[in-house]
């Protein structure tokens, strides 16, 4: 039987060290963004079930204060991505 010709593989060639310029840093607005959104949302959404009949705009947007809260905290969640 025939030998089968063998594919030649490429030699493997490492990426290229990183610098300290290339190195990606969050800006110092990151993580205090961040946590301030995550407790924006939460106490709104505390706020929504502890005082809803106390606070007049409260207890007219309804259920839609949990949107508003989850809202805040997902928008934290996003902010946490850019977090180097």
């Amino acid at each position: 039987m025939p030998k089968s010709r063998s594919r030649k593989k490429a030699d493997y060639i490492p990426p290229p060290e990183r610098t300290d310029k290339s190195r990606a840093v969050s800006g110092r607005w990151v993580a205090p963004t961040m946590i301030a959104l995550l407790l924006i949302g939460l106490a709104w959404v505390v706020l929504y079930y502890v005082a809803s009949d106390s606070i007049g705009f409260v207890s007219d947007l309804g259920a839609w204060n949990i949107a508003i809260g989850f809202g805040f905290m997902f928008a934290g969640l996003m902010v946490a991505t850019r977090w180097k």
